[in-house]
């Protein structure tokens, strides 16, 4: 029962995030919402290793969020480089 309810928070974070992401007026506002997505994401992985009881998804979690502090960081730079050259 837990379990639904913690999958169905973890939707309803991911559909607003999504929403940020389709409609936010600033680039910025979209590498925002891309992490947050993200670590959503290594959320719902997470509560499939407690349900499948597996440490392999852990290793996955693992492996998900170097990659997506990775992301974060090049988009950072990005966005940064672009702010410096409008300016």
């Amino acid at each position: 029962m837990i379990n639904i309810i913690v999958f169905s928070l973890l939707g309803i974070g991911l559909l607003f995030t999504m929403i940020r992401f389709i409609i936010g007026p600033s680039l910025s506002d979209k590498v925002v919402s891309l992490d947050t997505f993200n670590m959503i994401i290594i959320g719902v992985i997470a509560m499939l290793a407690l349900i499948f009881q597996s440490e392999l998804y852990l290793d996955i979690t693992i492996i998900y969020s170097i990659l997506a502090f990775l992301e974060t960081v090049v988009f950072a730079r990005y966005v940064e480089g672009k702010k410096d050259a409008n300016h």
